[in-house]
């Protein structure tokens, strides 16, 4: 059994005659917040389209928790365990916070007509209760039991964004891929997003992967940082050794002269 839950292996993306990612290795361990950077066009959004199974590489492997997952479904992938959220807000907007939650566990419930129905409500039942109970619990980490029953589409930016966040842990995800999840939030609203990823990753054991443009947050937050840039891994390592690295303060930090 590998140490890693997540591994992406010798990724390659082309589109047409642009290489988007060219031989990209990445893994992440149980438990591990990793920040992704790396300037507009370096292929992030691509890598995590490759993991989370929108896209389908033309070389290389993705494995979760030791098996290869490469030609699985998105759908596949996230009832495993892998999930993500999108650099676009993707609400059921006409749902309100909580049930936008609770559809995000409803492929638990089964199914099979009237007579296994009849048959499955004590346990449809439980599942019920443990449905919401888990909501409630994830609302009330993120900040959001005050917002319960409101709309998701009539929450501002920085709200709707944690509710993404819930609405991705509400089962409990082994990896968790985020696309710029601070865009459009406060300072008081990062802050608390900080605090429910490192709850996730300490708490639940989740690996979390962050795409954020948001550098300090990305430092402050993440105890690896990987660089992208032109598709290719640059650098990897602690925050401290990615901001003194000086080809990474040249692609993307800025120089000391700039």
């Amino acid at each position: 059994m590998s140490e890693h839950i997540l591994e992406a292996r010798g990724i390659g993306v082309r589109f047409g005659g642009v290489h988007a990612l060219t031989g990209v290795d990445l893994s992440l361990r149980p438990g591990e917040v990793c920040g992704l950077i790396g300037p507009n066009g370096a292929g992030k959004t691509t890598l995590f389209d490759v993991v989370s199974g929108i896209r389908r590489p033309d070389r290389g492997r993705v494995l979760l928790d030791g098996a290869d997952i490469t030609r699985r479904s998105p759908v596949w992938r996230a009832r495993h365990g892998l999930r993500r959220t999108f650099q676009r807000q993707q609400l059921f907007g006409q749902l309100t916070v909580a049930d936008n939650l609770l559809v995000a566990q409803e492929w638990r419930g089964g199914g099979g007509g009237l007579a296994a129905d009849l048959l499955a409500a004590p346990t449809r039942r439980t599942h019920e209760r443990e449905r919401r109970a888990r909501a409630s619990t994830v609302l009330r980490e993120c900040g959001l039991a005050p917002l319960a029953d409101d709309y998701a589409g009539a929450l501002p930016v920085g709200r709707a964004r944690m509710v993404e966040l819930a609405r991705a842990v509400a089962d409990p995800p082994k990896v968790l891929l985020l696309d710029e999840p601070a865009s459009g939030m406060t300072a008081d609203e990062r802050g608390q997003l900080s605090a429910v990823v490192r709850h996730l990753a300490e708490e639940e054991n989740c690996a979390v992967l962050l795409v954020e443009h948001n550098v300090a947050f990305v430092m402050e937050l993440c105890a690896r940082v990987v660089v992208l840039d032109l598709g290719s891994v640059l650098a990897e390592g602690t925050a401290a050794e990615v901001r003194a690295n000086p080809e990474v303060r040249d692609a993307y930090l800025g120089t000391t002269a700039a």
